[in-house]
């Protein structure tokens, strides 16, 4: 192949559709998206664009599914899980385990390279999307984004929703128009090494029960979990997952 010329056969389309589960009705899309701008004949003909529309694409279909499947969740939470599942390293991991790197149109320069850089590979996994969207609109988009993207929106969630009692709290008093839960560090015992520290938070002039912990940021964890659970606003679904509870609709709420 030369340098400059976009070429690609009928062998690399099939094998790309076939990597994807998407069939192409205007290949050039495909073409396009596949063809990086080492090896185009100037920038507007590289994926760069598609790219810049599949981003937008990606994000609108995840915040989407997180706005329905997590009707428990404050907006900061949400914005957390988003930017865990579309971030550069999570598309990149897509890419590869799509194998995309091996259909990309590149430069003499970038092709012998002993491995592609990460950016690469979710910027082709982005710019497939924006040309899926482009050749079969948005629900050919959505289906093949949360095809892959399903378990990780639910890995995220699990991982992230779980160690971030404070800001639910935080986002709590926000949107009840109080002050900013404060951490009063009741007693501390122990040797330097080995610490254990009694923290309470104080909300809208009420203490809560106090938890001990190993360590102040984890005592505080503690001390709002504890909070949030006296408040109603959180329980434990089916899966064992805390989860928030609008208004403070949960047991203790009431």
């Amino acid at each position: 192949m030369r340098e400059g010329v976009m070429v690609i056969d009928d062998g690399v389309f099939e094998g790309a559709e076939a990597a994807l589960g998407y069939t192409f009705k205007d290949r050039s899309l495909l073409q396009t998206a596949l063809t990086h701008a080492s090896i185009a004949d100037a920038r507007l003909v590289s994926n760069e664009r598609l790219e810049f529309l599949g981003d937008s694409v990606l994000g609108f279909v995840v915040c989407e599914a997180l706005y329905k499947r997590f009707d428990d969740l404050l907006e900061g939470e949400l914005t957390k899980i988003k930017s865990a599942v579309v971030s550069r390293r999570q598309c990149a991991r897509i890419a590869r385990h799509l194998e995309l790197d091996r259909f990309l149109v590149l430069g003499k320069g970038m092709r012998s390279r002993p491995a592609l850089p990460g950016s690469l590979s979710a910027a082709v996994y982005e710019a497939v999307i924006g040309a899926i969207f482009l050749d079969g609109g948005i629900r050919a988009a959505r289906r093949f984004i949360m095809k892959h993207m399903a378990e990780h929106i639910e890995a995220a969630a699990v991982s992230g929703h779980q160690h971030n009692f404070k800001s639910v709290l935080q986002q709590h008093a926000q949107s009840e128009g109080q002050p900013t839960p404060e951490y009063v560090l009741l007693d501390e015992k122990g040797p330097d090494h080995a610490k254990a520290f009694q923290v309470s938070v104080q909300l809208a002039g009420k203490r809560y029960e106090p938890c001990w912990s190993g360590s102040k940021k984890q005592a505080e964890q503690d001390a709002a979990l504890a909070a949030l659970r006296a408040l109603g606003l959180i329980q434990e679904d089916k899966h064992g997952r805390v989860v928030y509870v609008p208004n403070g609709e949960g047991n203790g709420g009431k």
